[in-house]
């Protein structure tokens, strides 16, 4: 005997945002490609081709985003919910892997003592205070949703970063020109990109944990546990799973073994809205039987609940 609880609450829409986003970085990208051709500047040109990878970036966030919303069939019950989990967990790759490049190339310049030349360092730093107007404005437009949604957290971290790069070029390039402190540029650079690496770390580390239907972060599994386990009348979980449909929504099923069933879909309701209400858990599915299964999916039970009533044994 089962119930199958769901609680809908629509994800903010970033449509919009991402929209806003694409045609603003798009936009700089030409420019900054223009002006790195017409002053021959390498750096310029560079910075450009990893602006462009940001777009591609707010791309595949949207994606991501638009792909949850799709509806579910017969071949994929729950939909394409998982894509803003696999797009969270590309643009932490893309970050960190944007982040060795630069982390390299600034190693690179600070063996071989690479500087600029006056005129095409005003321009790059000019250039680069656009940049932070346009990243910081963008990281803006995702700065609502990022606590709450780590696809969301990925398209901000990425504009974020972005416009700290963009402030550390002007900086370092002010003082180079002022004081000829030609190690100060790729110095600087390194900083920031071990800056970014670890606010990213974070990003890749969750989003692969839940693509792997790893427990969500902000739910505590025992505790669950432990509330299903005091419920009453219940004498064991079983085959408990708790794992994110997205990156917004989080599921659970559980068997639970209550010899003494009455029958009444009110105490399936009760604990769908309690998981719901003290967990987030938006989707339950609870199993009911007086006696426990033969068959098993051998589901994490928990550790043994101090309640009299209730054990909690693999299944």
């Amino acid at each position: 005997m089962g119930s199958d609880h769901v609680h809908s609450h629509a994800p903010a829409d970033f449509g919009r945002a991402f929209a806003i986003g694409i045609v603003l970085n798009l936009a700089f990208v030409g420019a900054e490609a223009y002006y790195g051709w017409k002053v021959d500047s390498l750096a310029l040109l560079a910075d450009a081709g990893h602006n462009l990878s940001d777009v591609a970036g707010l791309v595949l966030a949207w994606a991501g985003a638009m792909a949850g919303k799709l509806r579910a069939n017969a071949r994929h019950t729950y939909g394409w919910r998982k894509a803003s989990i696999l797009a969270a967990f590309v643009n932490a790759v893309l970050l960190l892997l944007a982040m060795g490049a630069l982390g390299w190339e600034a190693l690179q310049r600070l063996m071989f003592f690479e500087g600029t030349t006056g005129h095409e360092g005003a321009t790059i730093m000019v250039v680069a205070g656009i940049g932070i107007v346009v990243n910081t404005a963008t990281a803006l437009l995702f700065a609502r949703g990022r606590d709450t949604d780590l696809n969301i957290r990925g398209a901000f971290l990425h504009m974020a970063a972005d416009a700290l790069v963009s402030a550390g070029v002007v900086v370092a390039g002010a003082l180079t020109l002022w004081l000829n402190w030609a190690w100060l540029d790729p110095l600087v650079s390194l900083l920031i990109a071990a800056i970014i690496v670890w606010g990213t770390w974070s990003l890749f580390r969750q989003s692969l944990h839940l693509l792997f239907d790893g427990v969500p972060e902000a739910i505590d599994g025992q505790a669950v546990h432990d509330y299903l386990a005091r419920l009453t009348g219940v004498q064991s979980v079983r085959d408990l799973h708790i794992w994110g449909l997205d990156t917004q929504h989080s599921a659970l099923t559980a068997h639970l073994v209550i010899p003494e069933w009455e029958h009444s879909d009110r105490f399936l309701h009760e604990a769908a809205d309690a998981l719901h209400d003290r967990f987030g858990i938006t989707h339950c599915t609870i199993q009911i039987t007086r006696q426990p299964t033969a068959m098993s999916c051998q589901g994490w039970a928990g550790q043994a609940s101090p309640s009299p009533q209730s054990s909690g044994h693999a299944g």
